[in-house]
């Protein structure tokens, strides 16, 4: 198995020679943190991802969760990662000191996010149980944080998103739960009775914790229909009864899926209130639910892109150190020269593109990434224009931030498991596993068709197209650093051409929505956020090679440091060279006003 699953120098670059990242510390809610506090919870996270996880990638995928009895048993290092991570203060690093957090940036707890899922993400549990606790502490009550924020930060216990349902899947406005209220009594106001089932729940349930606590989506009675009567709840595997001893609280594991990857982490079919005994507490106010989800979605779909962008990295280190060491054949210019000894397969030209492909997807990718961290830590920090912008430009990242690292890293695995060849295919590497893994990626928190009607439907044209406007300013300060260099000055070009046809693609779709033909101007969205979504991340590659150009001039650099600054340039050519021109057929497309997907009734049956 390779010794690599991530740079530590790259994700060093990033985070302080191109985004500063210590300069969040300017912000008083971050103030008590320096390079050296980030950097701490950084080794902190390495040093578990290296002693109790990377060593178990392939014997966790063995060895997946079983249901028996009703119950669901996890491999045992599984109970010993959530107790260090909790330990270490990592599954609560970007809550607040009150909360019993770290208080952290979000830039940094997206770094951990990244080591620990690079490493195995079949252990994929505690960001789903610090997403869980977030949603109590940002909209619960005192109780409900005091009851369970604690435990869930210790590891102790495990927290889920119980939103989805058999007959609704991504439709949340077709939830059925229903959420009963026990009384009109003080001391039970905010408990209702749930009684409902739920699907495809992540960690809903296991033995390597002592309770599950699941955030849960459920109508009262006589709510509105659709997403307005939705109301959140906290429903825990065990609660307290009056007498302060803990019941079961008839949340029953009717079934667990047997996935086609991750398959460390156990995808539950729940059902509650078979005995009319399931008891939850009700988050914020009534019919919130959705918008409360939702204000913590950026959060997780972020964590959505860093772990596919983890497990794409993790095959691209292990493709790399494959290619080194693997002798094939001769140089083609050589191939004649038989007695000559074989040379390693990273020197032939289609090996070079595929690793090449790798480093650019999974290297723009976290890139982006820790953009959009470090825009949500100033959109929560920051005051007045300055944090409506950064929030602007959040939203519209958003549909790329998570999408583009999940499809294009699918594609990027697959390109690992070509590079090992016939080997790849096989037990014998870590790269088919990890291809099976990252599939789920695109499906997570909003499909990609889901994210690209976002994108398209909304982000690009609220508040009168203001994100755009402001994305566009951002990548035009990247291409006015970047011709104060000839030798990228060209690509400072390309990106001006690509921005313009960008534009060039919005204006003409746009009249579709102005006359209220949303199907016709929707219908290619997805296309629309592919070309978006390249366009962005050659953005992040001209912003990594400015700086990379700045340190080779100002710094000297030698070995090894030398050639990480080299590289840095190199890729973004191959990005701007290989990847880049396949907007020009996206926008072709989206131009063309031949409509080949829309039913109509002449329409032949597919």
């Amino acid at each position: 198995m390779a010794s690599t699953y991530f740079s530590k120098r790259n994700l060093q670059f990033l985070l302080h020679e191109v985004f500063k990242a210590e300069e969040l510390t300017k912000y008083d809610y971050f103030s008590a943190h320096d390079r050296e506090t980030f950097n701490l919870a950084l080794d902190s996270a390495t040093y578990i991802a290296d002693t109790l996880m990377h060593p178990y990638l392939k014997e966790i995928d063995k060895n997946q969760p079983e249901l028996k009895n009703g119950q669901v048993t996890v491999h045992p290092k599984i109970k010993e990662y959530l107790k260090a991570m909790g330990e270490a203060g990592l599954i609560g690093a970007g809550f607040s000191f009150e909360n019993g957090g770290q208080q952290l940036p979000e830039m940094i707890s997206s770094c951990i996010g990244f080591i620990v899922m690079a490493a195995n993400n079949g252990m994929m549990y505690t960001g789903l149980t610090s997403g869980a606790a977030h949603l109590i502490t940002s909209f619960g009550a005192p109780d409900l944080i005091d009851t369970f924020v604690p435990k869930l930060l210790e590891g102790t216990w495990q927290g889920t998103m119980a939103l989805t349902e058999p007959q609704a899947g991504s439709s949340l406005s077709d939830v059925t739960t229903t959420a009963t209220p026990l009384s009109n009594d003080a001391s039970t106001r905010g408990a209702y009775k749930i009684k409902g089932q739920k699907v495809f729940i992540s960690a809903g349930d296991h033995d390597a914790a002592e309770n599950i606590i699941h955030l849960m989506l459920a109508r009262i009675d006589g709510a509105p229909k659709g997403t307005k009567g939705i109301s959140l709840f906290v429903v825990p595997k065990y609660r307290m009864d009056e007498h302060g001893s803990y019941v079961d609280n008839d949340v029953v594991s009717t079934g667990v899926y047997h996935k086609m990857g991750q398959k460390g982490v156990p995808a539950m079919h729940l059902t509650m209130g078979s005995n009319d005994n399931t008891v939850g507490y009700l988050v914020g106010e009534p019919h919130q639910g959705l918008p409360y989800m939702f204000q913590m979605m950026n959060e997780a779909r972020i964590g959505v892109g860093m772990t596919a962008t983890a497990i794409a990295t993790a095959a691209y280190y292990a493709a790399l150190q494959y290619a080194k060491e693997r002798p094939q054949s001769r140089r083609l210019n050589e191939k004649n020269h038989l007695d000559a000894p074989q040379t390693p397969i990273i020197n032939h030209p289609d090996v070079r593109r595929m690793l090449l492909f790798q480093k650019s997807v999974t290297e723009g990718s976290l890139s982006l990434l820790l953009e959009a961290a470090r825009l949500y830590d100033i959109s929560e920090v920051a005051e007045g224009e300055e944090k409506e912008n950064a929030f602007l430009l959040l939203d519209l990242l958003m549909p790329v931030a998570k999408s583009y690292p999940s499809e294009m890293g699918v594609q990027s695995v697959s390109q690992s498991v070509q590079t090992f060849g016939g080997y790849g295919y096989t037990e014998d590497f870590p790269v088919e596993q990890l291809y099976r893994d990252i599939r789920i990626t695109p499906i997570y928190e909003g499909t990609t068709g889901i994210q690209a009607q976002d994108l398209l439907g909304r982000k690009m044209t609220m508040k009168g197209g203001k994100a755009p406007q402001l994305l566009f300013a951002e990548m035009n300060k990247t291409i006015a650093e970047a011709s104060t260099f000839d030798d990228l000055t060209p690509y400072a070009n390309k990106l001006t051409a690509e921005l313009n046809r960008t534009q060039e693609v919005v204006k003409r779709l746009m009249p579709h929505a102005q006359k209220g033909d949303i199907e016709r101007y929707l219908s290619d969205a997805t296309l629309f956020l592919e070309l978006f979504g390249t366009v962005v991340i050659a953005w992040q590659w001209l912003k990594q090679a400015v700086v990379a150009k700045q340190a080779l001039l100002t710094q000297n650099p030698q070995g090894d440091e030398l050639a990480f600054y080299e590289g840095k340039i190199h890729t973004m050519k191959f990005y701007f060279h290989y990847e880049v021109p396949k907007t020009l057929g996206l926008a072709q497309r989206l131009m063309d006003t031949e409509v080949l997907t829309i039913v109509t009734e002449k329409e032949l049956a597919l």
